[in-house]
């Protein structure tokens, strides 16, 4: 694509608009600026609401296939890339994923989390070769984020997903964008033009991350990682964790401190193990079976127990 043309395809975008009322906010009082910020922020919840239906959509879905043994991956450049990767990181300390369940491509690769990787959001080719390294399957998911909808490494992954036969999604901030008509759930959330024109870490990117939020946050829910909501999956990885996890316990459990920690200790510092073990009163082999036979859902154990 020559620059004339891709001048005029950014022009037309949403988030590429330049708005003339900011073009001296750099006069502004610093207070007045934060105050116009946090105003421009206020609208992205209200965008996020009108697409719950599709995202709920497709949380079903994904969650269907997960349920399978299937994989979540997300695949963006830039801020896109990066808040996915970012989400990715957060499920294993959250929800006890396997470190290859979510997983977050950036375009670039890791160097791009903190370096710009010239022309590699531009690249269809980088997108299928990166998903080609994790020998997609019809079980696994695809996410492209990316906030203009035409950034050609988010749009590639999910062609070359979908010709996989994987789930595919596609977060995008503008209207009518490649990505979302590439995808089988295409989400668009359009939140407008950016404070500083064309700056889509802003809006765009908290757009973004509600959505991803949303996905891998319900898509755990459906997939018995949490006990009401309290994170009975949570991997105790550090002191703060073990702390969590004693709490988490208790709170589902209303035990002393004494039977909590000898619920633990039976179930290898596995919490929704622990509360199998102080709500059905079993042992902690028990507690694993029964869990191992409910797909991992605590309240299924639990009834299962009771019979």
């Amino acid at each position: 694509m020559n620059s004339p043309d891709l001048r005029a395809q950014l022009n037309s975008l949403p988030t590429e608009a330049f708005r003339a009322e900011f073009a001296e906010i750099d006069r502004l009082p610093t207070l007045e600026l934060a105050r116009l910020m946090n105003g421009e922020d206020s609208v992205v919840p209200a965008a996020v609401a009108a697409q719950l239906p599709r995202i709920a959509a497709a949380v079903d879905a994904v969650a269907e296939r997960m349920a399978r043994g299937g994989r979540l991956v997300y695949a963006g450049a830039g801020t896109a890339g990066r808040l996915g990767v970012l989400d990715a990181s957060e499920c294993p300390p959250t929800f006890n994923t396997a470190p290859d369940q979510v997983v977050g491509l950036i375009a670039g690769g890791p160097e791009a989390m903190v370096t710009s990787v010239e022309g590699a959001e531009d690249s269809r080719e980088l997108a299928e070769t990166d998903l080609a390294a994790l020998s997609l399957t019809p079980a696994d998911t695809v996410i492209g984020v990316s906030a203009s909808g035409r950034t050609p490494y988010a749009v590639g992954a999910v062609e070359y997903a979908r010709s996989r036969g994987a789930l595919t999604v596609g977060l995008a901030c503008n209207p009518g964008s490649a990505l979302a008509a590439a995808a089988e759930h295409g989400i668009e959330v359009v939140v407008g033009p950016e404070l500083l024109t064309g700056s889509t870490r802003l809006k765009a990117g908290t757009a973004q991350k509600l959505m991803l939020n949303m996905i891998s946050t319900i898509t755990m829910i459906r997939l018995g990682k949490t006990y009401g909501n309290l994170m009975v999956d949570v991997r105790a990885s550090n002191e703060k964790l073990r702390a969590r996890s004693r709490r988490i316990v208790a709170l589902a459990t209303g035990a002393a401190d004494d039977e909590i920690e000898a619920a633990l200790a039976a179930a290898d510092g596995e919490v929704k193990n622990a509360i199998l073990v102080l709500l059905a009163g079993v042992d902690g082999p028990t507690a694993a079976r029964l869990l191992e036979e409910s797909g991992g859902h605590l309240r299924a154990a639990l009834a299962a127990a009771s019979r």
